[in-house]
């Protein structure tokens, strides 16, 4: 089997979607294709939403998109296959993803100071949540186990460390409360 033919049946069968799969990737440029690809390859995918061309998600059968939501341009979604309880993203109905969101549910393991940290495997993987009516602004990082609440706002380019409450503005690195939306 030549490379070409292995690398088709890669792309369409692997649990990710992305540039680096050009042979499902190109499936996102057309309404009728992206939403067969993504019903496929997500957990779920809502009524209504979209995964744009040039974003990446890696594990998409533990990503579930709710209806409404749109996963822009330059975003990167990292769930977890490792294990089947933990490591999910999580985005519920009606949330805005801006460009360029990075979503992480693990991280690199560190701490033996003689051994490289790619060599140190990673810590466990945690749900990483957005609650419906969210907005993340773009360029936004939300860390492993984190939930933006229901109806919050992530200001663009902010790092997310901890649980954001319900009809809350945060921002900044790490992204701090600035504001209750009443």
């Amino acid at each position: 089997m030549t490379g070409l033919i292995k690398k088709i049946k890669f792309d369409n069968k692997a649990d990710r979607l992305g540039p680096d799969c050009p042979f499902s990737h190109w499936k996102l440029f057309f309404k009728k294709s992206m939403q067969a690809t993504c019903n496929k390859k997500f957990e779920y995918f809502g009524k209504g939403a979209e995964f744009r061309p040039y974003a990446y998600a890696i594990n998409c059968s533990k990503i579930s998109i709710g209806e409404k939501v749109v996963i822009r341009p330059g975003s990167m979604l990292f769930a977890d296959i490792r294990n089947p309880n933990k490591g999910r993203i999580i985005i519920e109905d009606m949330a805005l993803v801006g460009s360029g969101v990075h979503i992480y549910v693990s991280n690199h393991r560190f701490g033996k100071f003689n051994t490289p940290i790619i060599d140190q495997g990673h810590f466990d993987a945690f749900d990483t949540i957005i609650k419906t009516g969210a907005w993340i602004g773009a360029n936004s990082i939300l860390l492993p186990g984190v939930t933006v609440g229901k109806n919050s706002i992530v200001g663009a380019g902010s790092i997310v460390t901890k649980d954001v409450p319900d009809n809350t503005v945060v921002a900044g690195n790490p992204a701090r409360i600035l504001k209750t939306l009443s």
